[in-house]
């Protein structure tokens, strides 16, 4: 089965609607969708709606930090920016909106994998995956063996031998990585509606659960298009600048 792994769609419709296209034309046959489907993007309603009919076509769906604070209310942390779209975000949303992310679970385990918006060793404190050291704790706090995270909005991938050591790799968009089933793996897709490695293309990835190959994606889209719709819906300017240059 081929499983396409998308997350941080961030209300950026026009992202969105480029990767599911491109997913379908690479033979997707499930979809995970990895959290913060609101905040940042000016179009919350429409990917809320697009996430709610997914789920119920048997999509996996789990919360992000972003949908639990629209619901919940931001947390100490959240950058001033954040904060201020949270409100916006959830003026936009009508309460059978509201409900159905206050109603997403925090993991979701799948057979072999794991699907989980930050972490597994903290799923609800919100702790970036920035390095081999957080992806280690990760990993040793579960017994998938592939672990499928966003959060962080760039591709990266961590894996873990049996006799502890770790090491990562640096994914080559449209090249398929064979994931060795002795080994247990995170990997984080980037993000399909913020990158921030510098490239602007939306990122997502495909994993094959029968030959444990995954393979990273960027798709391109016009971002510009998207830039505009942010600044239409008067939220911050910064917000527009990073959908341009992907940073």
């Amino acid at each position: 089965m081929k499983l396409a792994l998308i997350t941080d769609l961030h209300a950026n419709r026009d992202a969105v609607e480029a990767v599911m296209v491109h997913s379908v034309l690479q033979g997707a046959q499930r979809y995970a969708f990895l959290g913060d489907y609101v905040g940042y993007g000016p179009e919350p309603g429409w990917v809320v709606d697009f996430l709610i009919e997914h789920v119920r076509q048997g999509a996996i769906a789990v919360m992000g930090n972003h949908d639990s604070a629209v619901v919940k209310g931001p947390t100490p942390t959240m950058v001033p920016q954040a904060r201020e779209v949270v409100e916006w975000t959830r003026n936009q949303l009508d309460d059978h909106q509201l409900t159905f992310l206050a109603g997403l679970p925090m993991s979701v385990r799948d057979e072999d994998r794991l699907y989980v918006h930050a972490n597994a060793f903290a799923p609800d404190q919100w702790a970036y995956i920035v390095s081999r050291m957080e992806a280690i704790r990760s990993l040793h706090c579960t017994e998938a063996r592939f672990t499928f995270c966003g959060h962080v909005h760039e591709p990266k991938l961590f894996h873990l031998t049996t006799t502890g050591k770790a090491g990562e790799f640096k994914p080559v968009p449209g090249v398929a990585i064979p994931l060795s089933p002795q080994r247990q793996w995170l990997a984080i897709p980037g993000s399909t509606g913020q990158p921030r490695d510098g490239n602007p293309a939306a990122a997502y990835a495909m994993f094959d659960t029968d030959t444990h190959a995954l393979t990273f994606h960027r798709v391109p889209y016009d971002h510009e298009a998207a830039a505009a719709k942010v600044r239409a819906a008067g939220l911050p300017e910064r917000l527009a600048e990073r959908l341009v240059d992907g940073d």
